[in-house]
Parts: C-alpha cells; structure tokens; sequence
C-alpha cells in the first residue's frame, strides 16, 4: 500500500502532519480507542460529533476485516484545529466493494458504479454484516461533513450534499475518506437512526467522571 501516494492525494496540505495505524484483528480495539481517545483531549471539538463519530470510526475499521477479505488496513488521521476539520481515511488493498457486495446473491451482477452507489444505503450487504456503518457514515457526512468519499477499483463516489459516481485512478481494494466541522452540534442519535446509544456509549468509554458533569 503506498501510503505516500494517499498523503498527498488526501492530505496534501496537513504538512505531512498526520498519524498512521496499521491494524489488525488483534488491535484493531486498542487503535480505535487511541485515535478517539488523542481527539477527545481537544476540548474545542463538539463533543456530539465525537459521539457520533467514534461509532461510525470503529464500524469502518470492522469493515475491513469483515469484507475486505484482507487481514490488515490501515487508518491516517489528521485534526486541523485551526480550521475545526477533523480527516480520517481508512484503506484496505482487498477485493473490493464490488466483489464484496456480489457474494450476496442479490447484488450478483452488480457493476462497480452501481456497487458504490448502494454501499451506503441501509441494510446494504455482503451478508457478513447488517450494512449499517457506511450508511450511518453517510448521516454523519450528511451532518456534519464537508467531504465523504468511498473509493474502488476504477471509480470514486463523492458525497457533498449530492452524491457523484466518477471514474477515478484504480484502487485495488477500498478507501474510505471523510471530512467533517468539529465545531457544530449535532444530534448523533440521528447518525443511527436511533438504534443505538451512542453518547452513552462514548460518554462510558472516552470521558471520566467530572468530564461528564460537565455535559450536564
């Protein structure tokens, strides 16, 4: 994977200011909990964001392992404080979204474009996973984002209030970009369609006690 090559397409101007996590099966929990735990030290971040985020965050990296077909992938980070924009990328060189999703006999003859299309609608499936972490990362995008893409094989979908199917330089495998505001309040309930507690969930995990009473 030439992690060079996603640096500058994705983060061209962070100044190489970025933080870059393989993981696997075996750390992939304690890679989440780190990077969460790094942004939750930012006390200008929305912490509604973060709550939403954190979900979405993990559900990404377990896709890899899931679907990729893949041990390995890799995550990079990078917080622009000045500018409140949180970046991270999550990429794997597996089989695909394509090929991922044609292992449900549903989407058997399923072309690329279309494969990207509806990898971020609800319920969507290979059949190892409910298909609920791109279309909750599609929420966040919704609330929150300023760019959203996934990218595979030879075509990219770019979310940005509409969503765009375009030819794009060949990715053996999937990447995952998002940008999102750290300074705007959300409802991260809404990110899950309320199917899950995911401020609590956060609150537990990432804030001690009197961080908590600060919440309220």
């Amino acid at each position: 994977m030439n992690l060079s090559t996603l640096i500058k397409q994705y983060f061209h101007s962070s100044n190489n200011d970025v933080t870059i996590d393989v993981f696997d099966e075996k750390n992939i929990y304690s890679v989440y909990q780190r990077v969460v735990s790094v942004l939750t030290q930012h006390i200008d971040i929305e912490t509604t964001v973060l709550q939403a985020m954190s979900y979405c965050f993990y559900e990404i990296l377990d896709n890899v392992l899931t679907h990729s077909g893949k041990e390995l992938g890799t995550v990079i980070t990078h917080y622009d404080a000045a500018n409140h924009i949180l970046s991270f990328l999550v990429a794997d060189d597996g089989i695909g979204v394509q090929a991922s999703l044609s292992e449900n006999e549903k989407y058997l003859n399923i072309s690329e474009p279309e494969a990207l299309k509806i990898c971020i609608k609800d319920a969507v499936t290979d059949g190892k996973g409910m298909g609920f972490g791109l279309y909750s990362t599609s929420l966040l995008a919704r609330d929150a984002g300023l760019r959203f893409e996934v990218r595979s094989g030879n075509h990219t979908l770019q979310v940005n209030g509409v969503e765009s199917t375009s030819e794009s330089e060949f990715w053996q495998g999937t990447i995952i970009y998002l940008q999102l505001r750290t300074n705007k309040e959300i409802n991260p309930a809404e990110v899950v369609a309320n199917r899950t507690n995911v401020a609590a969930q956060y609150n537990e995990t990432f804030l001690n006690d009197n961080e908590l009473e600060e919440l309220w």
